[in-house]
């Protein structure tokens, strides 16, 4: 059983920037972010793969988020710049054990999540 646990959500204003950080408590092959806004369903945002590989997802997000991650802490980033209203979410982090997982996952693990509000 690995278990995430996500940090480093809070308000911001608008144009601002947050890291949000998932550390595991054991070996996982994939990770990914995840959010969802209130009403909406939950949306992939990118994926990172042990070896470094990246997915981007979310069409919304590129140019501005990074995912990123340092093996030695086993800890996952997501850089999350410039921040729009429509960014504000609960965002997630998602792993497996089976690399073979891309925006749709299926994940086996996830987060408690962190809230990340951004207003204009």
């Amino acid at each position: 059983q690995v278990q995430l646990v996500e940090s480093g959500g809070g308000s911001v204003q608008s144009g601002g920037s947050l890291r949000l950080s998932c550390a595991a408590s054991g070996y996982t092959a994939v990770r990914a972010w995840f959010r969802q806004a209130p009403g909406k369903e939950r949306e992939a945002v990118a994926v990172i793969y042990r070896g470094g590989g990246i997915t981007s997802c979310a069409d919304s997000v590129k140019g501005r988020f990074t995912i990123s991650q340092d093996n030695a802490k086993n800890t996952v980033y997501l850089q999350m710049n410039n921040l729009k209203p429509e960014d504000s979410a609960i965002y997630y982090c998602a792993a497996d054990l089976y690399d073979g997982r891309w925006c749709a996952g299926p994940y086996t693990y996830w987060g408690q999540g962190t809230q990340v509000t951004v207003s204009s």
